[in-house]
């Protein structure tokens, strides 16, 4: 059959006859649980996912969302801006402290960009504005939403069978579910925050020392991974167009993806810190093209967690049929299309 056809679970008619049995089955039999191996080791599945990510062109693809990511910001960055400039200007404290934690993973000097896009917006705050942010932002979230959803289709090798209408819904209904979840990650630090200022409030500084100050920003911390967590589950069960589909809170390649955003993160403005040198070869775009590079990051690291998944469960797949063939056991057959 030609390229972009598709089999009854979905999975592209052009992958060879061994490689389309094994996605088939992953389709339609999506494993329960990400964390038991069943005799795959780690080295083989990590062999499969880097063979992968250079097949599906993950590299490339992050740079498109890393662009969709650097155009939605500053549209939200207007929306934000006229809602806090509308409401109280006191409300530039609670900026501060939303900064304070930006600034643990943003480097600084494309966050000194944001902080003045921030301020020239702000200082001219009206209800359209309000209104062109919302629809901007999330015209331009849910388009990166939309690469990434082609992204997770690749990975798992399936066809997209998604109207473009039905498709792009779904990508704005993601992107609401994800600006709250990222929302709620954020607020779980203010709660910390607030909890331990309410406290000392009503106990006037009495009971309420430096270990019980520290166990309750642990949790408001604790919490926001948590919701951190969650956007990641949310994009690897929405994004791709499973025919069947399994949830999974927690998974390898989540935790891949965000410990290797973090351990990234860091790592860049640390780089940023000793070596900068993209104000000496970019000029004034040097912030931009900071900003730009750690949207890159970001957008990497949530594929990379993905393709992990999805050979993991193709690698487990592989095994299991193998062994079965060995037994002398029937094949599970796939149905006709």
């Amino acid at each position: 059959m030609a390229k972009g056809e598709a089999t009854a679970g979905g999975v592209d008619q052009s992958l060879n006859r061994h490689e389309k049995r094994i996605w088939e089955m992953v389709a339609l039999t999506p494993a329960k649980s990400l964390w038991d191996l069943r005799g795959v080791s780690v080295r083989y599945v990590a062999r499969r996912m880097w063979n992968a990510m250079l097949h599906d062109r993950l590299f490339s693809i992050a740079a498109e969302l890393g662009f969709y990511f650097l155009f939605a910001v500053f549209p939200m960055l207007i929306c934000a801006s006229s809602i806090l400039g509308l409401a109280a200007r006191s409300a530039a404290k609670f900026y501060d402290h939303l900064l304070t934690y930006l600034a643990l993973v943003i480097p600084t000097s494309a966050l000194g960009t944001v902080v003045t896009t921030f301020n020239q917006t702000t200082a001219s705050s009206t209800s359209g504005k309000i209104t062109f942010g919302l629809i901007a932002a999330l015209w331009a979230a849910s388009t990166g939403v939309s690469a990434v959803q082609d992204t997770m289709n690749a990975v798992y090798k399936i066809v997209d069978r998604r109207s473009f209408l039905k498709a792009k819904i779904q990508a704005i209904g993601l992107t609401i579910l994800l600006t709250c979840t990222i929302s709620l990650c954020l607020a779980s630090l203010f709660l910390g925050d607030f909890v331990v200022a309410w406290l000392h409030r009503a106990m006037q500084g009495r009971m309420m020392g430096g270990t019980s100050e520290m166990v309750v920003r642990v949790l408001g911390w604790i919490l926001a991974a948590a919701f951190l967590a969650l956007s990641f589950a949310l994009t690897y069960y929405w994004a791709p167009d499973l025919r069947k589909r399994q949830w999974h809170w927690i998974t390898p390649g989540a935790l891949l993806g965000i410990a290797g955003w973090l351990l990234a993160s860091v790592g860049f403005r640390l780089y940023l810190h000793f070596f900068n040198s993209y104000s000496v070869t970019y000029g004034s775009l040097g912030a931009v093209i900071i900003l730009l590079m750690w949207f890159y990051i970001t957008g990497l690291m949530l594929l990379i967690g993905a393709e992990f998944n999805s050979e993991l469960e193709a690698a487990a797949m592989e095994a299991k049929l193998a062994r079965e063939s060995t037994a002398g056991e029937p094949l599970p057959i796939a149905p006709a299309a």
